[in-house]
């Protein structure tokens, strides 16, 4: 083999890598059975799939919540277990849909703080973390605000940031256009398109993912049923049909084009 091929294609490793992952709650539902997949640093991917599929569940192994039944979960190159579990929780950081989960503190600035904080960062490195986490979400100068005076849209600006701020490999979020006006819609597509971080987006809301995604992924009964161009799996009527996913009435995803 080519040293010289081999030390370029080993030198950056995928961002996640999921291998026959399967897994059974307590109470004997088998929610996956077996999903395989990688995401490249920095692509951007849409985790598509109807209620049910398992999309949760697999959500909640990529930061150690969960522990396979079978199969592994790699995290840039680190494997997902009780020995890389702080490293994995730094590196994969999940937005959850209501930001008011995320947004406890009486401060954003407090609430941006806490992450790299409890991670033993002090001073005017931890000040500087904060505000670069800030403006990458375009709320820079609001770090004395309460997060309750906010809107909804800035709230979620904010939640991003406090997960930006850990510096991770991964940004996971959960239906991230949910509740938000068109504005504020258009406002985190631009902000998260500009971000230097891999992203996998988990939705029902198949334009933006088609926006914001040129890559998804159907889950569908607890395996990858679809893996491709995100314009391509829109457009087959018969696999969406398969799967319980419908556009808009009256979107036609052959007539967008997706944005870099």
């Amino acid at each position: 083999m080519d040293p010289v091929t081999d030390s370029a294609t080993t030198a950056v490793p995928a961002s996640l890598k999921v291998a026959g992952l399967a897994f059974a709650y307590p109470d004997g539902h088998q929610a996956l059975f077996g999903v395989d997949f990688r995401v490249e640093r920095g692509e951007r991917v849409a985790l598509l799939g109807p209620n049910g599929a398992g999309k949760t569940t697999l959500v909640l192994h990529l930061n150690g919540i969960l522990t396979p039944g079978a199969g592994t979960v790699t995290v840039a190159g680190l494997p997902v277990g009780a020995r890389n579990m702080a490293e994995i929780r730094r590196r994969v950081g999940i937005v959850f849909q209501d930001p008011d989960d995320q947004l406890f503190m009486p401060t954003v600035r407090e609430d941006v703080a806490f992450g790299p904080a409890a991670a033993g960062l002090r001073g005017a490195e931890l000040e500087a973390r904060v505000e670069r986490a800030l403006a990458l979400v375009g709320m820079a100068g609001s770090g004395n605000r309460p997060p309750h005076h906010l809107s909804f849209g800035q709230r979620r600006r904010v939640a991003v940031a406090t997960v930006l701020a850990m510096e991770p490999e991964i940004l996971v979020l959960d239906e991230p256009s949910s509740n938000l006006d068109p504005a504020s819609r258009r406002e985190l597509a631009d902000i998260l398109r500009s971000l230097d971080v891999t992203v996998l987006m988990v939705t029902h809301d198949l334009p933006y993912a088609l926006e914001l995604c040129p890559r998804s992924l159907i889950l569908s009964d607890g395996v990858i049923a679809a893996d491709g161009p995100t314009a391509g799996l829109l457009g087959d009527g018969e696999l969406m049909r398969a799967h319980r996913l419908e556009l808009p009435f009256g979107f036609d995803p052959r007539t967008v084009a997706p944005r870099p």
